[in-house]
């Protein structure tokens, strides 16, 4: 038969594990994991000056924690502008940015409203580039670049960061443009026929060309998509990242939306998966088009954007269609 002692060593045991157990339901399941404390999933976090949103969980799948190396946050500051038109380029492409400040993307056009010209880039891992942009962005002052490094599988990211800028420094604007360096772009038609900057502005807004395909398993393809990062056997509808326009609101939505969306490579289709989750349908619109169109002054009067435009080709189809507003089709 145990004795006293041992009886109350038991009870004293059991009595300590009884209590260790209440206090760890009591306590907040907070953890310390390599010198930073992980908050619960319902934790939310402050705004933040350099991009981050709140009401944001903080276990973000995509936190896109690049800083800005080039920003132009003061851009919208002194007047509101209608339109805001982020450019996807590379560093080499000045000739391109160039003929397209000098062409449909020079931001005095229009004397009615305006219009914000932004050309987005990451890192290049030559510095002398890096160096170049950075004089070139001290001259002209509408460059972007974030700490990513610049390649194409990380246009996503460079969109994204477009995304960012507009919902942090320019969210009063009505409209934006999501395009590439060799774009031609209708501006009268985009501005009048398509924004109707006279009009109410619309809300939850996108349209492009929209295109209803599936993942290319063929892995030569410069759209090649792995099944395990993407099984299912349909895209959701995308508009081609060759150009698409949407209102303001939908730039801080789509941003929020990747933080917990897992990236793709392939941009178009990314920002279609983030349309998805946000029931936002894209409208077709038969004026953009994401191929090479021959140059005809008429044909180029019907359309919003044409592919693979050279800086020269902008220069002459430009001044063709200023100088020729008098002649009828």
């Amino acid at each position: 038969m145990p004795s006293k002692v041992s009886c109350l060593y038991v009870l004293t045991v059991v009595c300590w594990a009884s209590a260790l157990w209440y206090l760890s339901l009591s306590r907040p399941t907070s953890s310390y994991v390599s010198g930073q404390l992980s908050l619960p999933i319902r934790k939310t976090v402050k705004t933040l000056k350099n991009g981050t949103f709140s009401n944001i969980r903080t276990r973000t799948l995509n936190p896109h924690a690049f800083d800005f190396v080039i920003n132009e946050p003061k851009k919208c500051e002194t007047n509101t502008p209608f339109l805001v038109i982020l450019i996807s380029t590379t560093h080499k492409e000045f000739d391109a940015r160039q003929a397209i400040r000098e062409t449909w993307g020079d931001e005095s056009t229009y004397s009615d409203i305006r219009i914000i010209t932004l050309f987005l880039l990451g890192r290049n891992t030559d510095t002398v580039l890096n160096q170049m942009v950075e004089q070139e962005s001290q001259i002209f002052h509408d460059i972007v670049v974030e700490d990513f490094i610049d390649s194409y599988h990380n246009l996503t990211l460079k969109t994204l960061m477009g995304m960012r800028w507009v919902a942090t420094f320019c969210s009063q604007a009505q409209y934006v443009m999501k395009t590439d360096s060799d774009i031609f772009v209708n501006m009268d038609n985009l501005v009048y026929k398509l924004l109707k900057p006279a009009t109410k502005p619309k809300r939850r807004y996108f349209t492009g060309y929209v295109i209803n395909g599936g993942p290319i398993r063929d892995m030569r393809s410069k759209w090649y998509m792995p099944r395990d990062l993407y099984p299912e056997a349909k895209y959701p509808p995308f508009c081609s990242g060759t150009g698409y326009v949407f209102s303001v609101d939908v730039a801080e939505l789509i941003y929020k939306t990747s933080l917990h969306t897992r990236l793709l490579h392939l941009e178009d289709v990314y920002v279609g998966l983030c349309l998805r989750k946000l029931g936002i349908h894209p409208y077709q619109n038969s004026g953009f088009n994401h191929w090479k169109m021959a140059y005809s002054l008429c044909r180029y009067r019907r359309v919003i954007t044409v592919h693979q435009i050279s800086p020269e080709e902008m220069h002459r189809i430009w001044n063709d269609m200023s100088s020729k507003k008098h002649l009828r089709c």
